[in-house]
Order: C-alpha cells, then sequence, then structure tokens
C-alpha cells in the first residue's frame, strides 16, 4: 500500500491586489448610483409637495370631512363584517354543541354547568334551612 504523504498547512496568500481594487470600485459604483438615486427621490418629494401644497390648502375644507367619512365609512363596514363572522361563528358552535359533536371547549361548558347545579342545590338547600329556621324562631 502506498504510504499517505501529510503535506504542512500552506499559509493563507492575501488575494492579489487587482481584486481589492475591483471591489471596491464595484463599492464606490453602487454606493454612487445609490446616493444619485436617493437625491433624485429627495428632489422629486420636494417638487411633488411644492405642487401639492396649494391644492391641498385649497381642497382641505373639502378633503378633511370626505377623509373622516370614509374612514368612518370603511371602519363600519370592518365592525359590521367582524361581528357578523363572530356571530356565524358561535351559532355554528352552538349547533354543533347542541347536535352532540362536542366542538372544543364543550367539555369545559359540561364542566361549568355541573358546578352551577352543584351551587344551586346548596344555595337552595341553605335558603330551605334558613327560611325553617326564621319560622321557628318566630
Amino acid at each position: 500500500m502506498a504510504e499517505q504523504q501529510t503535506r504542512p498547512p500552506q499559509p493563507k496568500l492575501p488575494p492579489p491586489r487587482s481584486h481589492q481594487v475591483v471591489k471596491a470600485a464595484t463599492a464606490v459604483t453602487a454606493g454612487g448610483s445609490l446616493m444619485v438615486l436617493s437625491g433624485l427621490t429627495l428632489a422629486a418629494t420636494v417638487i411633488g409637495l411644492t405642487i401639492a401644497t396649494p391644492l391641498l390648502v385649497i381642497f382641505s375644507p373639502v378633503l378633511v370631512p370626505a377623509a373622516i367619512a370614509v374612514f368612518l365609512l370603511i371602519s363600519g363596514f370592518l365592525a359590521s363584517g367582524g361581528f357578523g363572522i363572530a356571530a356565524v361563528t358561535v351559532l355554528s358552535w352552538m349547533y354543533r354543541y347542541l347536535t352532540g359533536k362536542h366542538p372544543p371547549g364543550a367539555e369545559q361548558l359540561d364542566l361549568a354547568k355541573q358546578r352551577l347545579a352543584v351551587k344551586a342545590r346548596e344555595m337552595k338547600e341553605k335558603a330551605e334551612q334558613f327560611g325553617q329556621q326564621q319560622i321557628g324562631s318566630a
């Protein structure tokens, strides 16, 4: 069998200078183009605001109440839809519970019903005892 020769680990050489120059040039190009786009966006925003501000001031007596009305309308529709979905969910759960299909939480409801029945019986007995004591002492 051939003997395995182990080579000593070679030190990692730094990348050639040309690679560093290419990386730096790419970074400068990308950064510069992003800075130009940022400047153009800022200029467009300022120009748009300059044009739109007089229009907003002129139409603000109409726009503000219209925005409030649209907000209230959307809020009402969303609330109505949410309440409708909640009602359908509750009715569906009740139907499954009453038909004996045991939806999630049915066991907890049954346990609570049993506890209430026990407490009601205890209160009834205490009331009867209290009534008999009052009749007996009079």
